[in-house]
């Protein structure tokens, strides 16, 4: 990768992180936790600020190397400056926990032109952050349940398993000899959290900046919303348990079942789940990957229409996988649920932009949703074409494979606005119910590329519509069938 476009790449996360550094404080009295101290809000901040400026210095220092470099070496410098500043800003990120870390796993999935080596380095983020002392999680589940692990369990493992944003995860067996994993809160977390999402305000007015349709105050509130339920391990039980009712018994998606006597506010226990990561699987063959990927399709997609519930936290972190496309799901707290008016407006859209291919009644629902100011002077062809990028992988009925351009593309067609669409972006808004569809949709791309995923998808998904419901298109999909039919379900689900 040249060096202008990784310095292009870096800007972007870089511009995020200056935006929560130096951005006014809003309100934050929203969480239901302890009082956020400005001290902590402080010492964040300056922990933002320093890692720019060494940012900065980095490049600078870097630029004048290569004035005086071969080409040979110069590439062997840029490599240099890439690694450092990725594991600058991981380790940095990776101590901060909270929504800041959030930032540092995107980055690591989204293919916003960042190299691979440099996504590698990142990646560590998605499980593999710094845990706490052993000491602490201990006295986090005596808080919490009583008593300490060692009594409260037959096995302890002092050593997590997987540590991230939010919490960090242990192995431990019960008393009547159950396997469970046992997620434990960092304490503070909530109000670093609301350390970071105190600024968020003053970032989206700087995107409505650049977008002049975008209403920030939705988004952010429903970006609130989501995140500080992720706090309350409570409300991440009941939509485990709301999931693992529904793929009980699944041939292909596993959810494990909360353990709800182990289990609290700041304590998650449910089963243990076992499988490799999504970082030994891209090495998988290629018929193994693609099975992956159609269930994390299935999974991701048709949630949306027979549970009216959308998973929204696609980082590769949150899955385990076995081969032959069995996939455990494992991380339940950024879930949205839909209404009615919600799952119609998508089947809607999907219908005439894919099924009836007709512009203008698409822009007409565009229009009704607020997404488009209906005065805006632009033909239905062109919002139509826009549009369009998201639906690509299921307009054509044939095989698909996403690759690293048709993922770096999405980020760039959503920002870009001073591409061919540059104009239209400016007057289109997002209403609530899409931020994390949005999400969800560039993160499984990105996760796709990344395993070179091939299927056609628009059979699969005409399999997950309501409106289409047609038969099963591959293996995965008729054996689905099948065990819908044993347990007297509907044929048609997920």
């Amino acid at each position: 990768m040249g060096l202008k476009k990784f310095a292009l790449a870096l800007a972007v996360v870089i511009a995020v992180l200056a935006w929560f550094a130096f951005g006014p404080c809003l309100r934050s009295d929203l969480v239901a936790a302890r009082p956020v101290s400005g001290s902590r809000i402080l010492s964040r901040n300056l922990r933002l600020a320093r890692l720019g400026l060494r940012g900065g210095r980095r490049y600078a220092l870097h630029r004048a190397r290569r004035t005086f470099a071969s080409a040979e070496r110069r590439e062997e410098l840029n490599t240099e400056f890439q690694l450092r500043t990725a594991e600058d800003v991981t380790a940095e990120l990776g101590n901060m926990k909270g929504a800041m870390m959030k930032i540092g796993q995107m980055a690591s999935y989204l293919d916003t032109g960042l190299p691979q080596h440099v996504r590698q380095t990142m990646a560590s983020l998605q499980h593999d952050a710094p845990p706490m002392a052993p000491e602490l999680a201990a006295e986090e589940i005596r808080r919490e349940l009583g008593v300490g692990p060692d009594q409260l369990f037959l096995e302890w493992d002092e050593v997590p398993i997987a540590s991230a944003s939010i919490g960090q995860v242990h192995r431990a067996i019960t008393q009547d000899g159950r396997a469970v994993a046992v997620k434990i809160q960092y304490p503070g977390v909530a109000d670093a959290v609301a350390s970071d999402l105190g600024n968020a305000g003053w970032i989206f007015g700087a995107l409505a900046s650049l977008f002049p349709g975008v209403d920030p105050e939705p988004i952010v509130a429903e970006i609130k919303d989501r995140l500080y339920e992720e706090l309350d391990y409570r409300n991440e039980a009941e939509n485990q348990r709301h999931f693992h009712r529904y793929f009980d018994g699944h041939p292909f998606i596993s959810v494990p079942a909360v353990v709800d006597e182990l289990s609290t506010a700041r304590v998650l226990t449910t089963d243990l789940a076992v499988g490799s990561r999504f970082s030994d699987v891209v090495d998988w063959p290629e018929e193994e990957r693609n099975l992956a990927a159609e269930t994390l399709f299935r999974f991701s997609f048709g949630a949306i229409y027979r549970l009216h519930a959308f998973n929204g936290d696609p980082h590769p972190g949150n899955y385990l996988f076995n081969r032959g496309g069995k996939v455990s799901f494992l991380d339940f707290g950024l879930v949205k649920r839909f209404e009615p008016a919600d799952t119609i407006l998508f089947e809607n859209l999907i219908r005439e932009m894919v099924v009836n291919r007709d512009a203008a009644a698409f822009r007409k629902i565009v229009e009704d949703a607020g997404i488009l100011d209906p005065d805006a002077p632009f033909d239905d062809a062109t919002v139509a074409e826009y549009f369009s990028y998201y639906y690509q992988y299921v307009m054509t009925d044939g095989p698909l494979t996403f690759d690293a351009d048709y993922a770096a593309g999405g980020v760039q067609h959503l920002f870009d606005t001073g591409g061919p669409y540059g104009e239209l972006m400016k007057r289109l808004n997002v209403p609530p119910s899409f931020v994390v569809i949005q999400r969800i949709t560039l993160g499984l791309m990105g996760l796709f590329a990344q395993l070179q995923a091939t299927g056609n998808w628009q059979r699969i998904a005409k399999e997950l519509w309501p409106f289409t419901s047609a038969s099963p298109s591959t293996p995965m999909g008729e054996e689905i069938r099948a065990w819908r039919r044993s347990i007297g379900g509907d044929e048609h689900g997920i």
